[in-house]
């Protein structure tokens, strides 16, 4: 429960964003507030940590910068400047039901009927939030705001997929995740919008909190959630967004809560935490170490059923048996073997402890 309430702190921080992109800095300038946003706290970061990618971490890197920070903070302003933040905030509100829907094939986390039943109350709360009678639809920001969440769910479920190489932290992945999407964003700021406008001191106040505190900060404990919390849970938390936005826009901006908007922070509160508990863990989970040399295999099986050896294996083995824990009899075979596959692909691309649904023995 502690890591739910450190990695909570991100979405309520992005609820700031608003207020602070209102009243600091400079309107129409949309691209260059995610660029500034990004790249100098992946920059701090990769000064701070030393550390590069290697190998297969330069493409994954990049992939990820592009899903989680370049493709989602340009279309999420795009959506914010075509769209009154209401909608623009009920269609991110629909993540946690994507990255729940890419959780089943990609990390074997389950999808039931209370995790759609969470989403859609998630949904429908935020909507009673955000939403006005005025509200207009435009169709580039409806798109935008749609390919901005399914970005951003594609970006959390594969971050938990990949994990993270052995020894590296999540603040050197955070850093190289805020540096890919920053420069992937600089160049598209710098032929859209042209040169940036002189900036005042509230501006560079506004431009600095967003950097450090709203996106360095808030990534940094985002994506340490994601390695320790199955991705369906952390997407659900992404809820608290809109609500956070809501009661910095009345206790800081004078804008007035009513009863239904009252309801609707409810409804969204309890639908992260029902996500919580709703939250699809892998079907099985299988563990193997190379044991110490051995003639024979051991297979234990979870929970309270007692450990069972299998036969000894042939007096003529050269090789060390390895000590596999299986899951249950009754989960079916072939997802025991996609689980095998998974840790075999971990081991041989050298994820991190705890990155996918597979983990190492000793992992806490």
């Amino acid at each position: 429960m502690r890591t739910v309430a450190l990695t909570a702190l991100a979405p309520l921080a992005w609820g700031s964003t608003y207020a602070v992109t209102t009243e600091l800095l400079p309107a129409d300038r949309p691209l260059l507030t995610a660029t500034l946003r990004a790249l100098p706290a992946g920059l701090v970061l990769l000064a701070v940590t030393r550390r590069l990618p290697s190998g297969s971490w330069w493409w994954r890197s990049a992939v990820l910068g592009t899903l989680n920070i370049g493709v989602f903070f340009a279309l999420l302003f795009v959506a914010a400047y075509r769209l009154p933040g209401g909608v623009a905030a009920v269609l991110g509100a629909i993540q946690p039901l994507l990255a729940a829907g890419l959780a089943v094939p990609l990390l074997g986390e389950r999808f039931g009927r209370r995790a759609l039943l969470a989403g859609t109350v998630g949904v429908f709360g935020v909507a009673l939030v955000v939403l006005r009678a005025t509200a207009r639809l435009d169709a580039i920001g409806v798109l935008a705001g749609l390919v901005g969440a399914g970005a951003m769910a594609a970006g959390t479920v594969l971050t938990k997929r990949w994990g993270r190489p052995e020894g590296v932290g999540p603040l050197a992945l955070t850093g190289w995740q805020l540096t890919a999407g920053g420069l992937l964003l600089l160049p598209v700021a710098a032929l859209v919008e042209g040169a940036p406008p002189a900036l005042s001191g509230g501006n560079l106040l506004g431009y600095g909190y967003l950097a450090v505190a709203n996106t360095a900060l808030a990534y940094w404990v985002w994506f340490r959630g994601i390695g320790r919390l199955p991705a369906t849970s952390v997407a659900f938390l992404g809820l608290l967004s809109p609500v956070s936005a809501a009661v910095i826009g009345w206790a800081a901006l004078g804008q007035s809560l009513n009863a239904v908007q009252l309801l609707g922070m409810a409804l969204a509160l309890g639908s992260t935490l029902l996500g919580q508990r709703s939250a699809g863990r892998p079907a099985t989970t299988v563990v193997a170490t190379s044991g110490s040399p051995s003639t024979s295999p051991t297979a234990t099986t979870s929970g309270s059923t007692p450990t069972a050896s299998a036969p000894a294996a042939p007096a003529t083995a050269t090789l060390a048996a390895p000590t596999a824990t299986a899951a249950p009899t009754s989960v079916p075979v072939p997802a025991l073997a996609l689980a095998a596959i998974r840790e075999g692909e971990a081991r041989g691309a050298d994820l991190p402890q705890g990155g996918g649904p597979v983990e190492p023995v000793g992992r806490a």
